[in-house]
């Protein structure tokens, strides 16, 4: 089965909203075995919307739009449909009970725009969308199909998951078996990774797998991907290399699984180990807490974090020394290094980090250009810091700031004396 996925909204051409509902649903289709061969992303448009609507309908055997079906002047998608396929729009009963009673229930106004929101093409299978007011549609044209969603993204993946993709695999059956597997690293450059470390593939790829290597400030994923004719082919042909990766990358490999995160395995270390952690956080502004307490369950192991963007709270809070502050600056060793300690100790935790650095777009200096970090690591064991120069991105050196903090914690635990991305260890 191929597929081509429509994105219709304005708001996604100039830039105003990032359009992650194509990359998910071509990665649950092609989970899948779907082949998705277009991706679309068009304006509010009436002509524009047919044109490729209709060309899609003569070229493909699935169309999943997404967008232009709120209640305002500029949602015509389903005025596209309807005249694409000469039907009419009629008022679905259901849609609008619930429509009230969801508007009721938050004390919102009933507008005449939203009651058009319950009108949908009396050609149509009504796709009841319990997650928002806008209803999704599905229709079957023989050798074609299509599915009309909201834009909203827990709307729309509502609706994937619960109604169309039991249909689109009623439909397409298994002749094909295709699957995704995913390794995570962290602590090492992507080309390193795959230049130095794993090397090579190509001789050992077994028919119909392929590698691919994902990067992103928290470090690189490894998707393994294979196709067979049943799901043991697969798995044989997926081992012969993850087995292969493991052996040849293992100390940079924090877990396996499409949604683990660097924050994740850490967590899972340090509740597994029954150790807590505390952080103190000056360029990163929070970032590495946050990243840490969006694991559920957190609480296990997070003691709790400090903000100390002023040198005064550094001070007075976790105990840094003026001297320390006036001679060094906040960017330095000796102010890393009394931040986790301080950290630590102010929270009664086992393990503390810290981050000061210049994150930019300014304030750099010679000798300490924007981008320059100090991260700051205590145990009872060990009391070090690492020195990184990054980018001149504020986001990003605030990403791998925390990163690299996260990834230390978890090299400590396991023992792994190399420190990430080949940086060195300054000793208290």
């Amino acid at each position: 089965m191929q597929c081509r996925v429509i994105s219709i909204g304005n708001e996604l051409l100039i830039g105003d909203t990032v359009n992650t509902n194509a990359s998910w649903l071509a990665d649950l289709l092609t989970e899948a075995g779907i082949d998705v061969t277009h991706i679309y992303t068009i304006g509010d448009d009436l002509d524009t919307m047919k044109e490729i609507l209709s060309e899609a309908l003569s070229s493909t055997d699935l169309i999943i739009t997404t967008g232009g079906l709120g209640p305002t002047h500029d949602d015509i998608t389903k005025r596209a449909v309807t005249e694409i396929f000469d039907c009419e729009l009629v008022l679905e009963d259901s849609v609008l009970e619930f429509i009230k009673k969801v508007f009721k229930k938050r004390n919102i106004p009933f507008s005449k725009s939203n009651y058009h929101q319950a009108e949908v093409p009396d050609c149509c299978e009504v796709l009841f969308n319990t997650q928002g007011t806008a209803p999704g549609m599905w229709f079957d044209r023989g050798s074609v199909k299509l599915a009309v969603l909201p834009g909203v993204p827990h709307e729309m993946k509502h609706l994937m998951n619960e109604k169309v993709m039991a249909k689109v695999k009623a439909i397409n059956g298994d002749t094909e078996f295709r699957r995704s597997y995913y390794i995570t690293t962290a602590g090492i450059g992507e080309s390193t990774l795959s230049d130095e470390v794993i090397g090579r593939l190509d001789n050992i790829l077994p028919e119909g797998v392929s590698v691919a290597y994902l990067p992103s400030p928290q470090g690189t994923k490894i998707r393994i991907s294979a196709y067979g004719s049943s799901n043991k082919e697969i798995d044989e042909r997926i081992d012969l290399v993850r087995n292969h990766i493991k052996r040849k990358a293992e100390t940079y490999i924090i877990g396996e699984g499409k949604d683990l995160n660097l924050a994740k395995a850490v967590g899972e270390l340090l509740a597994e180990r029954d150790l807590s952690l505390s952080v103190a956080e000056s360029c990163t502004g929070g970032y590495l807490a946050n990243a840490i307490t969006d694991i559920p369950g957190s609480s296990r192991y997070m003691m709790g974090g400090l903000i100390a963007y002023a040198n005064k709270v550094k001070e007075n809070q976790l105990g840094v020394l003026p001297d320390d502050l006036n001679g060094h600056g906040a960017v330095s060793k000796p102010v890393a290094l009394q931040m986790a300690k301080g950290v630590a100790n102010n929270f009664g935790a086992d393990i503390g980090v810290s981050t000061t650095g210049i994150a930019g777009p300014g304030g750099g200096t010679e000798e300490k250009p924007v981008g320059t970090v100090w991260i700051g690591f205590w145990s009872r064991d060990e009391h070090f810091a690492l020195k990184a120069r990054f980018t001149n991105d504020r986001l990003i050196n605030k990403e791998r700031s925390a990163a690299v903090a996260l990834e230390i914690v978890r090299r400590s635990i396991l023992g792994i004396a190399e420190m990430p991305y080949g940086l060195k260890k300054y000793p208290a």
